[in-house]
């Protein structure tokens, strides 16, 4: 979701039951400024109803390279589907809507599922073997991917085309949308800036967000979020650099609480399974 000069409004994932409703979905403390968003912009026309019904679903991140097998015996679902398909279900017998991704870069599914029945499904799970896990982990998983996180990664602060995220647009179609020409001459004019991942030679402490990048005496950009990457053993970062910096191997500094680390660039491709694999099994 844009804004006309073409900076990020939103990231937000969309679901199409086929029907003719969808399910937005986005971080649930935004859900306020979402739908002050959707109201501005379109979501009241004719015939186009824009609801919250963030209180009403609530769910879980099941992830991992045995999630099938853990969820298996739990669900009437079919788990073969593949990535980034999504069914009605049941898990231990209360309704759910399966989700096919994972934000750890792991085979996995979202599990949401009514407020009333979490307690039962996540009784279920730990019956089943499966081990809770927290931000810090998540981070440490999804930053080796690659994957931005809001109000770090992905903010007001940058466009579409900065934080890197050419995929998701088709700029030289004929359809329009908010934001399309502000990005349409960022991209004929060249960019200044652009998402990279690095690899940084830490000291005592992790590179804070909003770290330093420097190349000898110039700063050349800021670190958006970092983690200790525990399955490629390498301190992994995502940043916003100079565009001229961000070519794979090329050598930075990044200044963590005032002293200046060996960093380097390696480009914008995932870290861990970069052909996406793990996801797919």
């Amino acid at each position: 979701m844009l804004s006309p000069e073409g900076k990020l409004k939103g990231d937000l994932t969309v679901f199409n039951w086929g029907d003719g409703s969808y399910w937005i979905m986005g971080s649930y403390y935004l859900r306020e400024w979402h739908m002050r968003w959707f109201h501005g912009h379109g979501g009241t026309d004719e015939g186009v109803e824009v609801r919250d019904v963030s209180d009403a679903m609530v769910g879980f991140s099941l992830a991992g390279p045995n999630s099938r097998e853990k969820l298996a015996g739990l669900t009437d679902a079919d788990l073969s589907q593949g990535w980034l398909t999504h069914q009605y279900a049941t898990v231990v017998g209360k309704q759910c809507l399966l989700v096919r991704v994972s934000f750890t870069g792991e085979l996995g599914w979202e599990i949401h599922a009514d407020p009333a029945d979490q307690p039962a499904i996540y009784d279920a799970l730990l019956d089943a073997g499966v081990t809770p896990f927290g931000m810090f982990a998540l981070d440490s998983m999804r930053i080796e991917k690659g994957y931005r996180a809001w109000k770090g990664d992905l903010s007001t602060d940058y466009t579409l085309l900065e934080a890197g995220l050419d995929r998701f647009v088709k700029l030289d179609r004929n359809d329009d949308f908010l934001g399309k020409e502000a990005l349409t001459n960022q991209r004929n004019d060249g960019l200044e800036k652009r998402f990279a991942m690095i690899t940084i030679d830490i000291g005592a402490y992790d590179a804070p967000y909003m770290s330093t990048v420097w190349k000898g005496d110039e700063v050349v950009g800021e670190i958006t979020s970092g983690a200790m990457g525990y399955r490629t053993n390498k301190f992994v970062a995502l940043s916003v650099i100079r565009t001229d910096c961000g070519a794979p191997g090329t050598e930075l500094e990044v200044e963590i609480f005032g002293e200046r680390r060996a960093a380097l660039v390696t480009g914008d491709d995932a870290l861990w399974d970069p052909q996406n694999e793990r996801l797919r099994a």
